[in-house]
């Protein structure tokens, strides 16, 4: 067995739970690996999914689009801060450091509001308990694997260091080219269809550039290099989703090079921005919703991407993509696609 290897045993054996009890939500949705899960295995919710599926395209459109989900308020957040703080296209015209100091320390607060604000709710208030969260454990202080030997200190470091300051340099870099003319531009006025269908279009353009990127990351020469960093993280809390090495968030957000090809709106570029962004505090909460008066209300994090990072060589992408179905790394949380994952892993760094 390869140092690697042993590693990547180590860290699963660290993510096991610790053995006390806790209240469980039913038996059916607890287990020894597991202080919650959904049912499983995990079925097939690819809107790529052969044949198609109207009913189930209809009731994805509407959960994403026509209640207040998460997508919905990040447009909304979009709006407000692009009329209210962030500068505008005849700012960015010209190179000077306040605008691009304003843009930073906007993408700063906002990362801090919504990852802390998570944080806090969370783990520190505690105001859901272990409803719905996915791991057993607590997250992880006094362990040297993590810079500051602390978890949330050493992710918060990262999201906040490196992973804000090239989300801002990929904004203003964008904001300047649109502003001089050099990449298409629209408005609500011009091209209101567009305007709509490319907000609608901009998560599932994410979901595809993300399993693309993130698989080149674990090839063995850059996940030694740079995305193990992002997977210290074997329990996830909201600070972990951000918290990369600077060359995977250099690599990350090319994503938002779509812009200087595809015609957009400022718009687009700041939700773009907080949907990679401040969004995978959003993703990685390690709890599945957002409970209120004991009602989902807001889903946050998936059981498939907890998967990921609790075995590493599985579930690349995300539920909306059929990549993973494809490509035989799909892993429905059963013990066989446990067995599996943990096969391929063993001849990838074997």
């Amino acid at each position: 067995m390869s140092e690697l290897t042993r590693i990547f045993a180590a860290n699963e054996i660290e993510g096991a739970p610790t053995p006390f009890t806790l209240p469980r939500m039913s038996e059916e949705h607890t287990s020894r690996d597991w202080n919650y899960h959904p049912d499983l295995p995990l079925q097939d919710s690819s809107i790529f999914r052969w044949p198609p599926d109207g009913r189930f395209l209809a009731n994805w459109f509407a959960k994403n689009w026509l209640t207040l989900s998460e997508r919905v308020m990040m447009v909304i957040l979009a709006v407000v801060l692009y009329f209210t703080v962030y500068p505008s296209l005849d700012v960015a015209k010209t190179w000077a450091f306040g605008w691009v100091l304003q843009t930073w320390v906007v993408n700063m607060v906002m990362m801090f509001t919504i990852a802390g604000g998570l944080h806090w709710f969370f783990y520190m208030k505690k105001g859901q308990g272990k409803k719905l969260r996915f791991s057993h454990r607590d997250l992880l202080r006094n362990n040297r694997k993590f810079d500051f030997d602390d978890q949330v200190k050493d992710n918060m470091f990262w999201s906040m260091g490196s992973g804000v300051a090239q989300l801002t340099a990929y904004q203003v870099v964008t904001m300047w080219l649109m502003a001089n003319g050099y990449i298409p531009t629209i408005t609500l006025a011009s091209n209101p269809i567009w305007f709509v269908l490319w907000l609608m279009l901009l998560p599932v353009w994410s979901a595809f550039h993300f399993y693309w990127v993130h698989r080149l990351l674990h090839v063995p020469f850059f996940y030694t290099r740079w995305h193990c960093l992002h997977h210290r993280n074997i329990d996830l809390g909201p600070w972990s989703g951000f918290s990369m090495h600077p060359v995977e968030h250099l690599m990350y957000l090319t994503t938002l090079m779509v812009h200087w090809v595809v015609a957009s709106h400022p718009i687009h570029v700041i939700f773009h921005v907080i949907y990679q962004g401040p969004g995978a505090a959003m993703t990685h909460t390690g709890y599945e919703d957002l409970l209120v008066k004991d009602k989902r209300r807001l889903a946050l994090g998936t059981f498939y991407h907890t998967l990921h990072h609790r075995y590493f060589e599985c579930n690349y992408g995300n539920q909306e993509m059929p990549w993973d179905r494809w490509f035989g790394t799909f892993h429905d949380g059963s013990e066989e696609a446990t067995k599996v994952t943990r096969d391929r892993k063993k001849r990838m760094y074997s």
